[in-house]
C-alpha cells in the first residue's frame, strides 16, 4: 500500500506517493466511519495505533480531522499525560493518524481489576489528568470531550502514565478569549451548563467534566443521572446534585467534595482554572490516608449502571414498536421474541441498535463509552444525546425489580404480537 504525505494542516500535497511504512493489525476499536488497528513500523518494529478514517463516509466532516491533527501537533511530545501523535498520511480510500498505542486500558476498567481502591488513588488520578489539562489550557487548547473512557494508560504497569486521548472535539482557541465556541458538543453527562445554553464556552468546560469524573470516580456514577435527556441537562443547568445515597459517601472526606463542588460551579467566569484546581488542597494537600477501600461501592454501583442501561435501551426498542415500528419491521411475518438485555448497538455508536434515533450512543462490551462524543465523527463515535447509564446508587432489589417489569413488559407485547 502507497501512501501520500499530507500538509502541516493535515490536508493533502500535491500526490507524492510513498511506500507505506506500517504494517495494520488487530482491530483495537471501532466507530462511524473509522476503526483503530494495531499497528507496527515496518522499518524499527514499534508499535503504534492507528485511527483508520474511511474517506467515503466522513465526506464533508474533513474539518474534523484537521482540527484533531492540528491540535496533537501543538500537544505532541510536550506532555507525559497526553497521548503523542506520531504521524499521519493518507492513501486512496482512507486517512491514518499514528499514535501511541495505549496498552494499560481505559482508566475505569484498570480501577475495576484493581484489589483495593481508595480515596488517594483518586486524587492522584484526577491530579495527572488536570495537570495535562491545564498543559492544554496553557497551550490554548480546550478538550471539550473529557471523561473517563477518554483516559487511558500507556502500559499495564502499576506506575503507568494516565494518558488524555481522542481529540477529535478539541478547539484551538486564541489567548484570553472565552465567548468563542457555540457548537452542543461533547458527552451529555459530562457537559457543562454553558454549553447548553450555546452562550458560549471554551476552557472552564474542561475543569467541569473533571468535576464530574471526580464525582464518578469516589462512588461509580455521575452526579446528574436522570430518567431522560431532558431532565438530565435541566439538572446539569442548575447544578442538581448531591452525595447521597449516604451510605456511598461516607467514606468520603469534605475536602473531596468541595473540589468537586467549586468544578460544577455554573457560572464558568466563577469556577475554578486548571491551575487552581492543581492548587486545591484535595489535589495538592498531603497524600490523603487510606481511609475506607471505596472499591466495592464503585463497582456494585458501576454495574448497576450497566444493568440499568439494558433496561433503558430495552424499554427504548419496546416503546419504538409499540409505536409503529414493529409493523413495518416484521412486515406481516412473525418475529422471534427479543432476547433478554437490550438490542445490539454497533461498536461505534450512531446507527447502532434498533433505537439508533434515539440510543446511538456507542458502548463497547462494558457498557462503556467508547471514545467521542456528540458530532465526534473523527473519533469514530458519532453520538446522540443519550450518555446517562448511571444508576445512582440504585440497590440490588431495585434492580432485580425493574429487571422483573421488564420481562413482563416484553412478554405481553410479544404475546400480543402473535
Amino acid at each position: 500500500m502507497a501512501a501520500s504525505q499530507m500538509q502541516q494542516d493535515g490536508m493533502p500535497q500535491q500526490t507524492s506517493i510513498q511506500p507505506c511504512r506500517y504494517k495494520t493489525g488487530k482491530t483495537l476499536g471501532a466507530g462511524s466511519y473509522s476503526v483503530v488497528k494495531e499497528c507496527v513500523h515496518i522499518d524499527t518494529g514499534r508499535y503504534y495505533a492507528a485511527k483508520v478514517i474511511n474517506k467515503r463516509l466522513m465526506a464533508g466532516r474533513e474539518h474534523m480531522v484537521r482540527n484533531e491533527i492540528a491540535v496533537l501537533k501543538r500537544v505532541s511530545m510536550g506532555h507525559q499525560n497526553i497521548l503523542t501523535l506520531v504521524d499521519y498520511f493518507e492513501t486512496m480510500n482512507n486517512l491514518y493518524l499514528v499514535t501511541d498505542l495505549a496498552l494499560g486500558g481505559e482508566l475505569f476498567d484498570r480501577i475495576c481489576r484493581k484489589g483495593s481502591y481508595y480515596e488517594s488513588d483518586a486524587a492522584d488520578l484526577i491530579r495527572a489528568t488536570l495537570s495535562a489539562v491545564a498543559y492544554l489550557h496553557d497551550h490554548g487548547i480546550v478538550h471539550r470531550d473529557l471523561k473517563p473512557e477518554n483516559l487511558l494508560f500507556r502500559t499495564p504497569e502499576d506506575n503507568a502514565d494516565l494518558l488524555i486521548a481522542d481529540f477529535g472535539l478539541s478547539r484551538i482557541m486564541d489567548e484570553e478569549q472565552f465567548h468563542v465556541l457555540t457548537t452542543t458538543c461533547g458527552t451529555p453527562g459530562y457537559m457543562a451548563p454553558e454549553i447548553f445554553k450555546k452562550s458560549g464556552h471554551g476552557k472552564p468546560v474542561d475543569v467541569w467534566a473533571i468535576g464530574v469524573i471526580t464525582y464518578f470516580l469516589l462512588c461509580g456514577y455521575t452526579p446528574f443521572d436522570r430518567d431522560s435527556n431532558l431532565e438530565e441537562m435541566q439538572a446539569i443547568l442548575i447544578a442538581d446534585y448531591s452525595f447521597t445515597p449516604l451510605e456511598y459517601w461516607r467514606g468520603v472526606s469534605l475536602t473531596a467534595r468541595e473540589f468537586i463542588k467549586q468544578c460544577l460551579t455554573i457560572d464558568p467566569r466563577a469556577r475554578m482554572t486548571a491551575h487552581q484546581a492543581l492548587s486545591h488542597p484535595w489535589v495538592a494537600g498531603p497524600a490523603q490516608e487510606d481511609g475506607q477501600d471505596l472499591l466495592p461501592t464503585v463497582k456494585k454501583n458501576f454495574n448497576a449502571r450497566r444493568t440499568l442501561h439494558a433496561a433503558i435501551d430495552t424499554i427504548r426498542a419496546i416503546n419504538q414498536l409499540r409505536a409503529g415500528g414493529a409493523a413495518a419491521m416484521m412486515d406481516g411475518a412473525l418475529s422471534n421474541a427479543p432476547k433478554g438485555g437490550a438490542p445490539a448497538l454497533d461498536a461505534g455508536g450512531g446507527g447502532g441498535g434498533v433505537d439508533s434515533g434515539i440510543a446511538g450512543m456507542g458502548r463497547n462490551g462494558n457498557g462503556n463509552g467508547n471514545n467521542g462524543g456528540v458530532g465526534n465523527g473523527s473519533s469514530g463515535l458519532h453520538h446522540t444525546m443519550d450518555s446517562r447509564g448511571n444508576a445512582k446508587g440504585q440497590t440490588d432489589e431495585m434492580i432485580r425489580e425493574q429487571a422483573r417489569r421488564i420481562q413482563e413488559t416484553q412478554h405481553g407485547l410479544w404475546q400480543g404480537r402473535r
